[in-house]
């Protein structure tokens, strides 16, 4: 390999597992609200698709509208988590007299894998700039994101058997907080 190959492979690497910390942070919060074996496969899969699709997406979209993209998307992953995290928060003050979010639907699977993943649309858009090896970037992503997510939804069910009841409360407040950070 190329000084320059291997510079790429190690950038591709650090940004692989900058994109699955999130996947590894949020997963935590819904890990602690109690999950099934069966739904972090799931929840995995999808994460490690979108980690794939996404920055995919984004280089193809390219140079022409980095400038304009990369911040709406971090806007709206922002929202989409604070939206999340709201609801999660509410919904265990209120009890059972509110539907939480679940994460076991078709839509709520697709809800959290691109609140977790549309940050790597903006780095794909970034790396469309750049002559990247496109299915290294896209194995690497997804690879890092899908592995990622099942370490933070593993680790957070095993925490969220410790904190009980507040498990959810305490996921939310994860998941606004990474909405916040987001949007600032």
């Amino acid at each position: 390999m190329t000084p320059y190959q291997w510079g790429q492979l190690i950038t591709i690497l650090v940004m692989a597992i900058a994109l699955g910390l999130d996947a590894l942070s949020l997963g935590l919060g819904i890990g602690m609200r109690g999950i099934r074996l069966w739904d972090i496969l799931k929840i995995s899969v999808v994460i490690a698709l979108f980690h794939m699709i996404m920055p995919l997406m984004g280089m193809f979209t390219g140079q022409y509208v980095s400038t304009l993209l990369g911040d709406v998307a971090t806007m709206i992953g922002g929202v989409l988590l604070l939206l999340l995290g709201a609801h999660m928060v509410y919904s265990s003050v209120k009890g059972d007299e509110v539907r939480s979010f679940d994460h076991r639907t078709f839509w709520g699977i697709i809800v959290f894998s691109l609140s977790v993943s549309i940050d790597s649309f903006s780095v794909g858009v970034s790396l469309g700039m750049f002559s990247t090896d496109l299915l290294l970037t896209v194995l690497m992503f997804g690879s890092f994101g899908g592995a990622m997510s099942i370490i933070g939804l593993l680790l957070g069910r095993r925490v969220g058997h410790w904190i009980g009841e507040y498990g959810e409360a305490f996921g939310g407040v994860i998941l606004l907080a990474f909405g916040i950070k987001f949007l600032l």
